[in-house]
């Protein structure tokens, strides 16, 4: 006679779902439990909100009448230039942001449970920038309020208004996988902001945003002009009927939606790719 013993039931492994469907799934998972995590903590969108209505409000009324637009010192003048690059700088500035909040994952560890669940390698990522684009956009429908009390306005229709601040949003995701990859190389939140920080800096100033490439330096202009900040920044003057001045020859000035576009298109493709890389490696 032989004993016989019952095999234990092992409980199967959860299914992951396939193909971009399940990526998309699983992204939006992600990007829900952020914006959850945003809701509960209201001062980081409080914050979020301050800096550039601060910067709105103090460009506009310290330097409105003293900068020379088209041959103008009119403050309005100013201002309608202006705004573009103020919108833009928003957009890129919340990066330092969302590259500390990825160094905060994984400080605590988070990201590595992450990586321990079936679920598509880009989705924590993915789900991550497109919180962030969400608040990214919530803070740009409060700023256009705040530009259009301190006297901005645009004289095109409402659609070209629209794919301008389309372009912006676009550049600011594009950006804001240059800042998950910042957040995923260093070891904690403080030094991803500064990370974030240093480069944003340059690349916001030197720039049509604020005062037009012509008063620059010879040896500067061209790389202002080149710069993708600047093709958004002049795209976005182009759709609000607010050019200030005539742009230089370079083609990215005179073509900005297109070089906007293709701009922000190589950034995602380019930086998504090193980041999720990273990703895969990156330890706490």
């Amino acid at each position: 006679m032989t004993a016989t013993t019952d095999t234990p039931h092992l409980a199967a492994a959860p299914r992951v779902g396939g193909g971009i469907g399940g990526s998309v799934r699983d992204s939006l998972v992600v990007a829900k439990r952020n914006l959850i995590r945003m809701t509960r903590i209201p001062e980081m969108v409080i914050f979020g909100l301050i800096q550039p209505i601060m910067f709105v409000v103090l460009f506009s009324y310290v330097f409105g009448g003293s900068m020379m637009i088209g041959g103008s010192t009119s403050a309005s003048d100013y201002r309608n230039f202006l705004m573009a690059g103020i919108f833009a700088q928003t957009v890129t500035f919340a990066t330092a942001g969302a590259g500390a909040g990825i160094a905060d994952d994984m400080h605590k560890g988070l990201i590595d449970r992450f990586r321990s669940l079936p679920m598509a390698r880009g989705a924590v990522l993915t789900g991550r920038t497109l919180a962030d684009l969400v608040q990214t956009t919530l803070t740009m429908v409060v700023l256009a309020a705040v530009a259009l009390l301190v006297g901005w306005r645009t004289d095109e229709n409402v659609g070209k208004v629209l794919g301008g601040f389309a372009l912006l949003l676009l550049l600011g995701y594009a950006f804001s996988w240059i800042g998950a990859l910042i957040g995923l190389s260093v070891r904690t939140p403080e030094a991803a902001t500064s990370g974030g920080l240093i480069w944003l800096f340059p690349v916001t100033f030197i720039s049509n945003a604020f005062v037009p490439t012509e008063n620059m330096a010879s040896w500067l202009q061209p790389v202002a002009e080149w710069n993708p900040f600047s093709a958004t920044v002049q795209a976005c003057r182009e759709l609000f009927g607010n050019p200030g001045v005539s742009p230089s020859g370079a083609w990215p000035m005179q073509h900005p939606v297109w070089a906007s576009l293709i701009w922000s298109v190589l950034i995602i493709v380019v930086f998504r790719t090193l980041a999720v890389r990273k990703y895969r490696s990156a330890t706490a």
